[in-house]
């Protein structure tokens, strides 16, 4: 009966080492897949975002966004409440692509003739609101591109931002 009860114990560790192999073994291979299901999530996702950016920088036009500054700020003159109030604007154009940059820098002066012109004709009572800036901001990007348009023969300004705005 000893050799019995020896051979058990002794039989008894093996079973045991089997069981825990099995459930390392288990884990391991659930832990790859999840790593994998993991990793095929986030390069999907990436794959999506990375897609989506060159769809949106395709639909926007040409790519990359450049910015003109005016070489000076627009002052001007309006009438308001029977006197006559300053205005100052400072003005960035926003452009894609490098080729864009090259031509607006090219036509400063139209640009500025343009600006100055539609600045010069508006209302002070207008400019003193969000709604009345933006407004102003619309109409100076179709000046732009308007006066642009015949000499370039597209349109290159995207936006016009005013970087400064003072009114007395």
């Amino acid at each position: 009966m000893a050799e019995q009860s020896l051979e058990l114990e002794v039989n008894d560790e093996p079973k045991s080492k089997k069981k825990l192999y099995l459930f390392g073994g288990i884990a391991v291979v659930l832990a790859i897949i999840i790593g994998v299901a993991v990793w095929m999530l986030l390069s999907s996702d990436a794959e999506k975002n990375s897609d989506s950016g060159e769809v949106a920088a395709e639909a926007t036009g040409k790519g990359e966004a450049f910015y003109v500054g005016m070489p000076r700020p627009f002052l001007f003159n309006l009438p308001a409440n029977g006197r006559s109030r300053l205005v100052e604007i400072k003005v960035q154009l926003m452009v894609r692509g490098q080729e864009d940059d090259v031509l607006v820098k090219k036509h400063i002066p139209l640009v500025e003739d343009a600006l100055l012109t539609t600045f010069s004709g508006a209302d002070f009572q207008k400019l003193s609101t969000q709604i009345g800036k933006d407004e102003m901001r619309q109409l100076a990007v179709r000046n732009v591109q308007n006066t642009l348009q015949p000499i370039v023969g597209r349109e290159v300004v995207e936006k016009v931002l005013f970087t400064g705005f003072v009114m007395q």
